[in-house]
């Protein structure tokens, strides 16, 4: 690997070091966080706030306004979350649960967007943020209409557990994505945090595999499920139309 190779890679681990919820990092936890030396850590911090893409905060660095901006122009993100909030604030209004916006990264999934609803319950996910893709309805949605090597990478990769709920189990995952096919909903039952559920349907391309998938999150117990669901698919399917739509009038 060349030395700019090297530094990138390092610099990556650096910044993928910041969680959301991290308002600035010292020196000897971002080393631990991203499992380089003190001073390498050190000398790539100074060198990524001289680029503006950590920001000074006292004896701490914390994430730069630069990296927010780069991130808002990425294709993938701002097409969908663009077209989908106001789908997403029907689905809102229609439900009073939290709604959720994912796409799939590797074996996790990664939150665009988030509508939460007042008094709503504490939940795992956050915009930006990751959660293994079989433990949330989202990421079961999305690999039920997702390429056989898609899947197969994920089961690979292993089923870590989130809570004592989750299916950990690469036969059983496999036959509950054979039902979200059938089915075109997808159930987080208390699987990637204890007291909460979600029903989930996928956002799907011209060519029938999942774009992401949009979720009604709530309190188990409160929020009944098969109540949710035909909000959740139709609310999924409009906005598959919607985008193949567009992509259609953009071509023509």
């Amino acid at each position: 690997m060349t030395s700019d190779g090297s530094f990138l890679r390092r610099a990556v681990a650096v910044l993928t070091a910041f969680r959301a919820d991290d308002d600035g990092l010292g020196a000897a936890e971002l080393a631990r966080r991203s499992g380089l030396p003190r001073s390498t850590a050190h000398r790539i911090a100074l060198d990524l706030v001289e680029a503006g893409l950590l920001e000074r905060q006292g004896t701490r660095v914390r994430l730069g306004l630069r990296l927010f901006e780069i991130g808002q122009r990425v294709p993938r993100q701002r097409v969908l979350r663009d077209a989908a909030v106001p789908y997403m604030s029907d689905l809102r209004e229609a439900t009073r649960q939290t709604v959720h916006l994912a796409v799939l990264e590797g074996a996790e999934v990664v939150y665009v967007e988030i509508l939460g609803s007042p008094g709503g319950p504490p939940m795992p996910s956050e915009v930006g943020g990751r959660l293994p893709a079989h433990v949330t309805g989202v990421g079961k949605a999305i690999l039920a209409f997702s390429p056989p090597d898609v899947v197969r990478a994920v089961l690979d990769a292993g089923l870590p557990r989130a809570s004592g709920r989750s299916v950990a189990a690469p036969g059983l995952l496999a036959r509950e994505l054979d039902r979200i096919r059938e089915e075109g909903v997808a159930y987080d039952r208390e699987e990637s945090g204890l007291g909460i559920v979600c029903a989930a349907s996928p956002v799907l391309g011209p060519d029938g595999e999942a774009l992401g998938a949009l979720s009604v999150s709530g309190r188990s117990g409160r929020m009944r499920l098969t109540a949710v669901a035909p909000a959740v698919h139709t609310a999924a399917l409009t906005l598959s139309r919607a985008l193949r739509e567009r992509d259609r009038l953009r071509s023509s």
